[in-house]
């Protein structure tokens, strides 16, 4: 790690983390500039495709003529912030490797409560299994992935449409990047940081039990066949590191093909600081991955 490295992270982590909601998406909005400088070179970018009345989001075309494998893409934010804006370059780079990329647009906490944004991320990987193609895209080929909130509704997206049985193109991997995947235990442990996301994202009906509710805490879903070929990626210095512990204890109890690759001091959201060089090497290990498994 550079110096350069070491004081940027340095600053990083005593930086204030916001926990309320408008102080979140304030702040995901001042560092979206800095996350999306020097934006890659790529086929094309359609912004605001729309997949249904009040759902969109931004498809990322690689350079060349295809079939291009398919990311469908979930962004973080707490399920209360973020956007395709926010996660645009990470998007377009998915696309720069040759992923057909499919950013969701999913609606946000706590004016749309859980299962709002769940149905609109499960409604978005049956549409791009339907409709990839036009941008020939082959859906046979299918990758679905998030971060933090967007790694949670991977995961409960993912083992949502196993649990349906459901007939259309199945995606074949999951990259799970920092997420959440046992509400209960996260807010044990992280008490007071991530009460106020949780509490907007789930609602105040029943909350504790809804905590537990599989298509919530998609742990508790994980068993033979529930997910495709996964990979798991996290650093030591994110406050969510066991919780990618956990998903890999249950990928490996459920015998489903994964990689894990933790990075040591890399902070929560490090995957879009590509000032870091864990940052283009994570990327680097979960395009082989696709490649090895689509």
């Amino acid at each position: 790690m550079t110096e350069e490295e070491r004081q940027f992270l340095k600053a990083l982590a005593a930086a204030p983390m916001p926990t309320d909601i408008p102080g979140l998406r304030s702040g995901m909005a001042t560092f979206a500039p800095m996350m999306n400088q020097d934006l890659p070179e790529i086929g094309a970018l359609h912004e605001n495709v729309e997949l249904r009345s009040g759902l969109g989001a931004d498809v990322a075309v690689p350079k060349g003529n295809g079939p291009f494998p398919v990311v469908v893409y979930l962004h973080g934010g707490g399920w209360v912030a973020g956007s395709p804006k926010t996660h645009r370059k990470l998007g377009m780079q998915f696309a720069q490797a040759g992923f057909l990329t499919i950013n969701v647009d999913y609606r946000l906490a706590p004016e749309h409560p859980f299962p709002a944004g769940l149905d609109d991320c499960v409604f978005a990987i049956k549409w791009a299994g339907e409709n990839a193609r036009r941008w020939n895209g082959d859906s046979a080929k299918m990758a679905v992935g998030g971060d933090s909130a967007g790694g949670n509704l991977t995961a409960a997206s993912l083992t949502s449409l196993a649990a349906e049985n459901y007939a259309g193109a199945k995606p074949k991997a999951a990259i799970l990047i920092y997420g959440v995947y046992d509400f209960p235990a996260t807010l044990e442990r992280a008490k007071g940081v991530m009460d106020g996301m949780a509490q907007a994202y789930v609602g105040d009906a029943n909350f504790p039990a809804l905590t537990r509710d599989a298509r919530v805490s998609p742990l508790k879903a994980i068993k033979a066949g529930a997910l495709p070929p996964s990979i798991v990626v996290c650093g030591t210095a994110d406050a969510l590191l066991p919780e990618s512990h956990a998903i890999v204890d249950a990928l490996k109890a459920a015998d489903i093909r994964h990689e894990v690759h933790i990075y040591d001091q890399m902070p929560h959201g490090f995957l879009q600081m590509s000032n870091l060089a864990d940052c283009g090497a994570a990327q680097k290990r979960i395009f082989d991955f696709l490649r090895g498994v689509l």
